[in-house]
C-alpha cells in the first residue's frame, strides 16, 4: 500500500501541476490519422463541456484565449491515439487494480486553481478534467512505463554547433530564424552539417562532434528532440527559455538498446518519466500520418505540441538530403 499511495501523490503532482503541412481533406476532420480521425464536433463539444462547468476555462473564454484550449485538447488527443499504438507495440498495460486506487482518489475531480497560473497551464488542466477521466490517469501512467521501459536502455550521439545572437542590418534574423536556417543548411547533404560546424568552430561558435548522451545520465535532456529523431536528422531547439542560445545539432545514432552505464543520477521523477515516454512517441506521430486542421495550427515535432502556425514552432527537424533512413 506505501508504493500505490507513493505511486498515486506522483501521478496527482503530475497530472495537477500540467507537469506532464496543408491541413486534413475533411472540413469537418480536426485531426486525420492513416487510419481514422477526430472530427471538429468532437473538439467542439469538450470545449463547450469546459466551458459549462469549469469557471478556468470561462477566464480563458472572457480573456480571447480558448484558442489555447482547443490546441491542448487536439494535443492530448493525438498522444491518446499514438499512445495506444505505442503501448500496444511495446506490450504496456495498466494494473486494473492500480487505475481503480487512482480513480478512488481522483485528483481530476478538483477544480482548476486559476491562482496565478499560465494561461497553457490551465488550458491543460481543463482539458484533462474534461476528457474521460479513466483515459487520462490511464495515459499518465502509461507514459510513464514507457519512458521507464527505455530510460537506462537509451542513449544518443550527435555533432552540433550554436546560435547565440541576432543578426541585424538590411535583413535582421533572430537567433530562432538563424537556427533554422542553419539546420537547412546542415541538412542538404551529407557531409554539409560537418562543413558548417568546422566553420562555425573556426569562427568561435561553441560546437563539439561525437557527444553521446545516455538517458540515465540526463532525463530531463531525454525529453528534448534529440532523443526523438532518427539519425540523419538535423534539428534545431532552444534547450531552456532561461537561456537564449540555440542549438543545431545532427543525430548520428539513436541508439534504444543501448547497454546500461549504472551511473543513473536520480531516479527521475513521475513527470519526468512521463515526458521521456512522450518523447519517445515522436515517431509514432510519424507513423500514424498525423494531419491537423489548420483552424487549430500545426504540429510542432520539437514540442510534440501544436503551435498557433509554422512561423511559431520552437524549432525545426529537417531529415538530412540523401541520407540513408534506418
Amino acid at each position: 500500500m506505501g508504493r500505490s499511495r507513493s505511486l498515486l501523490a506522483a501521478l496527482a503532482a503530475c497530472l495537477l501541476l500540467a507537469g506532464c503541412g496543408s491541413g486534413p481533406r475533411q472540413v469537418g476532420s480536426a485531426v486525420i490519422f492513416s487510419d481514422r480521425e477526430v472530427t471538429v464536433d468532437q473538439v467542439q463539444d469538450l470545449l463547450d463541456e469546459a466551458v459549462r462547468e469549469h469557471p478556468a476555462a470561462q477566464q480563458l473564454s472572457q480573456q480571447h484565449k480558448l484558442d489555447l484550449l482547443g490546441r491542448e485538447i487536439v494535443r492530448q488527443l493525438v498522444v491518446h491515439d499514438v499512445l495506444t499504438r505505442a503501448a500496444q507495440r511495446e506490450g504496456l498495460a495498466v494494473d486494473p487494480r492500480l487505475l481503480d486506487q487512482f480513480l478512488a482518489a481522483d485528483p481530476l475531480a478538483d477544480p482548476v486553481d486559476t491562482a496565478g497560473a499560465d494561461p497553457s497551464q490551465l488550458a491543460q488542466q481543463i482539458a484533462n478534467r474534461v476528457r474521460d477521466h479513466r483515459e487520462v490517469i490511464t495515459d499518465s501512467l502509461l507514459l510513464q512505463a514507457l519512458g521507464q521501459k527505455y530510460l537506462d536502455r537509451m542513449s544518443v550521439t550527435f555533432d552540433y554547433t550554436s546560435v547565440s545572437s541576432d543578426i541585424g542590418g538590411d535583413q535582421p534574423l533572430d537567433r530562432r530564424e538563424r537556427a533554422i536556417a542553419k539546420a537547412e543548411e546542415m541538412a542538404q547533404s551529407p557531409t554539409a552539417a560537418a562543413e558548417v560546424i568546422r566553420a562555425d568552430a573556426a569562427a568561435g561558435e561553441r560546437t563539439s562532434t561525437g557527444e553521446v548522451v545516455p538517458a540515465a545520465q540526463a532525463p530531463d535532456l531525454a525529453t528534448l528532440v534529440l532523443f526523438g529523431v532518427r539519425p540523419g536528422t538535423v534539428v534545431a531547439f532552444q534547450p531552456s527559455q532561461e537561456q537564449a542560445v540555440w542549438i543545431v545539432a545532427i543525430v548520428r545514432e539513436r541508439n534504444l538498446n543501448a547497454p546500461s552505464s549504472g551511473e543513473q543520477v536520480t531516479q527521475p521523477s513521475a513527470a519526468q518519466l512521463a515526458a521521456i515516454g512522450q518523447r519517445l512517441l515522436q515517431p509514432y506521430v510519424e507513423e500514424a500520418g498525423v494531419r491537423i486542421n489548420p483552424r487549430y495550427g500545426v504540429w510542432d515535432p520539437v514540442a510534440m505540441n501544436l503551435a498557433p502556425s509554422s512561423a511559431e514552432t520552437t524549432g525545426a527537424v529537417v531529415p538530412v538530403k540523401g541520407a540513408a533512413q534506418p
